[in-house]
């Protein structure tokens, strides 16, 4: 599944990585844009962003081109 709508929010983004267990190049620069373009992410959306990087740190997640 590729995700490229703008209007895609941060939990449904980082629901599709926790369901591919894996993170692609498109969604990298698409959650850097998402919290680029906020002047200030709720404490939900910080979960969900502290959720991916921890679960990137247990090898739950991979990086893939």
């Amino acid at each position: 599944m590729l995700i490229t709508e703008p209007s895609v929010s941060v939990e449904k983004l980082v629901n599709h990585i926790f369901c591919s267990r894996k993170i692609t190049r498109n969604d990298q620069q698409l959650l850097m844009s998402l919290i680029l373009s906020k002047d200030a992410l709720s404490l939900e959306e910080r979960l969900y962003i502290d959720k991916v990087f921890e679960r990137l740190r247990r090898g739950l997640i991979h990086v893939v081109d």
